[in-house]
């Protein structure tokens, strides 16, 4: 296993580089975005490390340490001694008390990250990493690109709470032929690929992450999953129709936008005039011409 980057200027989470899974042996990293969330460091870091290192691959566990105004980042530090696959990364120019959100948080880890397959979780315990290695076989036994999790099964939600992700859901099927049923769920496991590919510098797309794969083509299969209840912390987001279903109700408009407004942007390079015949067989060497050179001899 790799020791955590330096804290330097040249480590690629700070200057943007992209390194390969194939420079590390890293199969899976690990990005958990991580607000105030002191208290559920410890266990989830031993757990993540629980569900992973049987399995024999090279991993890492990046805790993106959004803004927090805890010790989320000194706890975090603090396991790195004798864990050299735990990471972590703190965001920059984050607002005073609060952090840039968990689409900024997202896209910083992915960048930072690894691995050939990028997995993510929430912070607060809720998810569970257990679920991994199951969700690791469905990607490989599906040829997915992305395995989903799928918590309706697991909640206990108030009848409104229902309804208003019923509600949601229509919604996201109707605007954007979103069909994943828990959309919201953070657990998952993607090709490094889709992770780079994601508009998530734009605050609320971490909630469209599989929707926005399906879009860019990419095969995506749900899973149930476990869910927990928080024991530590405070939850990061409201209820009601201010704080959760107008501002989603807005983004999804917005990723319809998008997604009208995106086009092909793949180029194929055209080699020159000299090049392409360079690279055609002569005119001698072509199966014609040796008949014709055999019959020749033999009537010579």
């Amino acid at each position: 296993m790799n020791a955590p980057p330096s804290q330097d200027a040249h480590t690629p989470a700070q200057t943007g580089a992209r390194p390969t899974s194939s420079e590390h042996g890293i199969e899976v990293s690990v990005v958990a975005p991580a607000h105030n969330e002191e208290e559920n460091i410890p266990a989830l870091v031993e757990q993540v490390g629980a569900a992973l290192s049987p399995l024999g691959i090279g991993f890492e566990f990046i805790v993106v340490d959004d803004g927090s105004t805890d010790a989320t980042r000194e706890v975090t530090r603090s396991l790195m001694a004798d864990r050299p696959w735990l990471r972590c990364l703190s965001m920059a120019n984050t607002p005073p008390g609060s952090g840039n959100g968990q689409s900024a948080a997202f896209h910083a880890g992915f960048r930072a990250a690894r691995g050939r397959l990028i997995a993510v979780l929430d912070a607060d315990l809720q998810n569970d990493p257990a679920d991994y290695p199951a969700m690791l076989t469905l990607l490989a036994e599906q040829d997915a690109d992305m395995v989903q999790g799928d918590r309706s099964h697991a909640r206990k939600d108030s009848p409104i709470r229902k309804w208003g992700s019923w509600v949601g859901r229509k919604f996201r099927l109707w605007l954007l032929g979103d069909r994943i049923r828990d959309t919201g769920c953070s657990l998952r496991i993607m090709k490094r690929e889709i992770a780079l590919a994601l508009p998530l510098e734009f605050k609320g797309m971490h909630r469209f992450i599989p929707a926005t794969a399906g879009i860019l083509g990419y095969k995506v299969v749900e899973m149930p999953v476990n869910h927990r209840p928080r024991v530590a912390g405070e939850t990061k987001y409201g209820m009601g129709i201010t704080k959760r279903a107008l501002p989603g109700l807005i983004d999804c408009f917005a990723m319809r936008w998008m997604r009208s407004r995106r086009r092909p942007v793949v180029g194929v390079e055209i080699a020159s005039q000299r090049a392409e015949v360079a690279a055609t067989p002569s005119s001698a060497a072509s199966p014609a011409n040796e008949s014709a050179a055999v019959s020749a001899g033999d009537r010579a």
